[in-house]
């Protein structure tokens, strides 16, 4: 059925199979340019599904553009969200927006997120990007249209490497069950997932007797091949008793030479010179203007930072445009700059030689590089796992290592190793007590253009709310290293890391203080020509009080950001600030809170994390202690606040989320502002006060006997002058 008006009946639009076959290569063409103009995203499944989207958002499934949410509309659901690029350009062709718009894809405020989000795009039926998950929504859609005896259709795209995922199995087993015949499963088989060949990381074959011994019916075609593919969709209509499986054969990359059939453009954009070569290969640079689209691109992305600049916290004169106390933004205050990832893989290379030592991927290798364990030396390979996109199946695995006297490290995004796998990690590791280590990479909003679905903004309430886990939020990549190393093997029992994807500030090094368990104290002491150089750094059960006007408490990337913060609030407002790295959260040094409480009357957290992953833990502590009882501390916190991510690149989402250290100086002086007389009253302790007590009479008593000096002094002036 083609594209059709649902008020009339009348088609929109027809396609021939060569006309969708054009569609479908000029769709592949806006896909690269959304990628290019976004500079990061999947090339390579958007090209080898494209094929498959011209035919079901064309020809096939019936829906109406002008009618997003038609109750009778057949649905497309894309379990493959990653592929979204695909989605955005079929959905634009189809008419539902012009297709020139997707340039604004994984822009800050777009509707083109990294992942697709229906509440922010017409014809989007789900949100997804987690994979493994949609294929049980579609039947769920499929059994409510056979509830309510609609004759709709619903598609299911999946890929290969998803087929991993053992939720896939458990959609499958019901889909058959219930014999679905409305519901059809298309699984883009490119071969190819983000650490190599499907074949290699976990083979998925027989894909077709596995489905149908699940119940399905299968058909497997050349997913490029349009009179196939529109061939096996017709059958799939007219098959009863059974839903159908179409595995699609197809290229990663398709169309593109130097893309196809390469792992390494799973996740990658083409840059502008590699875009104009690959619209030259599709024919498509006479016909696509795709200068102009970039600069439509580059200006939306203007009107976005302008509207984001204009609600960030504002401390002296902008320096070209950027806030004047950024990131190197001026000639001052410099800081090297390292992903805090490579300090994980950099312990692991060092540490792996232990042969207790096993480490096992989820897909993501390379990307949180778990991958040094085994790349620096070959002999490690048999101590290398890769369970593919199987995150629970992982966590667990790795608990069965353990019991076995094995030192395993099960690593992959944080969304997944804390949340995807929280019943395994909950019940098979954290209760049996297993010598587990767990990396929760791509912490917080680093991940940023892929959007809410990657970005990891709960993981601490999983982690910290878990009995036996020790959880550690290392600052920088230095202080990754050695945290990851005091896990690996001091800590005995279950334990998370929890570290970022983008390059974040080192200012800690090898020499920095380091004990588990127990806090640092960074104090700002003016600016220097290094950033690091500008603060003394000490284990906070030895720092002295110097009567601060209030204590930031952060951990993981926000430490860099509540030093950023520490500087700002000297130079601008003369507020002395004491930073505390509370490096671990569990266990969690609670007398250094206390003490910096106490000593300073309030506190401010700050974390790169819903608010109350480090706020909860810190306001307890203060809550609990005796000695606090009746004192009035300020408390405040900054993180996000109860939203989901949403795409941009990483220092625009810590704006937009209000994480920066921009933010903590507006909020620290606000706390300081608001409190300081009564603050600084409660600073002097009891014991001091009443020591100076007899000072201060004593005073007074010195005081009034010079004014009466002064007084007789007076009245003599006029009887000398007299004299005189």
């Amino acid at each position: 059925m083609p594209l059709i008006d649902s008020g009339t009946g009348k088609t929109l639009q027809e396609y021939s199979a060569g006309s969708l076959t054009q569609a479908a290569n000029m769709m592949r063409g806006y896909a690269l340019v959304s990628l290019c103009a976004a500079r990061s995203g999947h090339s390579g499944g958007s090209l080898s599904i494209m094929d498959i989207a011209a035919a079901l958002y064309l020809h096939v499934a019936r829906h109406d553009p002008h009618n997003p949410e038609w109750e009778d509309r057949d649905r497309i659901i894309w379990s493959a969200g990653h592929k979204a690029p695909a989605l955005y350009v079929a959905l634009g062709t189809a008419g539902y927006y012009p297709v020139e718009d997707v340039v604004r894809l994984r822009k800050l405020y777009s509707p083109y997120q990294g992942h697709p989000h229906w509440l922010k795009l017409p014809g989007v039926e789900t949100s997804t990007g987690s994979l493994g998950q949609g294929l049980s929504f579609a039947v769920g859609v499929a059994l409510a249209a056979r509830m309510d005896k609609r004759d709709s259709r619903v598609y299911c795209i999946c890929g290969d490497g998803e087929q991993q995922e053992g939720q896939i199995w458990e959609a499958a087993m019901e889909a058959g069950n219930y014999g679905l015949d409305n519901l059809c499963c298309i699984i883009d088989k490119n071969r190819l997932q983000i650490d190599g060949w499907v074949k290699d990381v976990q083979n998925i074959d027989p894909l077709a007797d596995k489905y149908r011994a699940f119940g399905w019916n299968v058909t497997e075609i050349d997913g490029h091949n349009m009179h196939q593919v529109l061939k096996a969709f017709e059958k799939a209509g007219r098959f009863k008793g059974k839903p159908t499986a179409v595995i699609a054969s197809t290229t990663k990359g398709k169309g593109v030479s130097f893309m196809e059939n390469v792992a390494g453009w799973h996740g990658k954009a083409p840059d502008e010179q590699q875009l104009a070569d690959a619209l030259k290969e599709l024919g498509l640079h006479f016909r696509i203007d795709y200068e102009a689209l970039l600069k439509d691109a580059r200006e939306y992305h203007a009107e976005a930072t302008a509207k984001l600049m204009a609600k960030v916290p504002r401390f002296g004169e902008d320096v070209r445009n950027i806030p004047r106390y950024f990131w190197n933004a001026r000639d001052v205050m410099k800081v090297d700059m390292k992903p805090t990832r490579f300090g994980f893989g950099q312990a692991l290379e060092k540490h792996g030689g232990d042969r207790r030592t096993v480490a096992i991927g989820a897909d993501t290798a390379d990307s949180i590089r778990i991958s040094r364990f085994f790349e620096c030396d070959e002999t490690r390979c048999d101590r290398w796992i890769s369970v593919g996109i199987a995150e629970q199946s992982g966590t667990s695995l790795a608990a069965g290592l353990a019991r076995e006297g094995k030192l395993p490290v099960f690593g992959t995004y944080g969304v997944f190793s804390a949340g995807r796998n929280l019943d395994q990690l909950r019940t098979t590791v954290a209760y049996g007590e297993f010598n587990v280590m767990i990396a929760g990479a791509h912490g917080g909003v680093s991940v940023g253009p892929d959007g809410a679905t990657h970005q990891a903004l709960e993981d601490l309430f999983h982690v910290c709310g878990m009995p036996n886990l020790s959880v550690s939020v290392p600052c920088d990549s230095v202080e990754a290293l050695r945290a990851t190393e005091h896990l690996l093997l001091q800590v005995k029992g279950p334990k998370y890391v929890r570290f970022a994807r983008e390059s974040t500030p080192i200012v800690t090094t090898p020499a920095s203080p380091y004990e588990w368990g127990k806090a640092n104290v960074f104090r700002f002491r003016g600016e220097k020509p290094r950033f690091i150089d500008a603060f003394d750094c000490v284990p906070a059960s030895e720092y002295k009080d110097e009567r601060e006007d209030i204590a930031v408490i952060a951990c993981g990337p926000m430490v860099p950001e509540a030093m950023r913060a520490a500087w700002i609030l000297k130079q601008e407002a003369g507020i002395e600030t004491r930073v505390i790295n509370l490096h671990t959260l569990k266990p969690l040094d609670v007398d250094s809170i206390v003490r910096a409480a106490a000593e300073t009357g309030g506190v401010l957290t700050a974390e790169e994390h819903q608010v109350g992953g480090l706020a909860g833990p810190v306001s307890q502590a203060i809550l609990n202690a005796p000695g606090l009882y009746g004192r009035p501390i300020a408390f405040g916190s900054i993180g996000v606040k109860d939203r989901f991510g949403e795409s941009g690149q990483p220092w625009e989402l810590m704006w937009e989320f209000e994480v920066s250290g921009e933010h903590i100086a507006q909020k620290a002086q606000e706390l300081v502002t608001r409190t300081k007389g009564k603050t600084r009253a409660k600073k002097v302790p009891a014991r001091r006060a009443a020591a100076k007590k007899p000072a201060k009479k004593a005073a007074k008593k010195k005081a009034t006997a010079r004014k009466a000096t002064t007084k007789k002094a007076a009245a003599k002036r006029p009887a000398k002058k007299a004299a005189k």
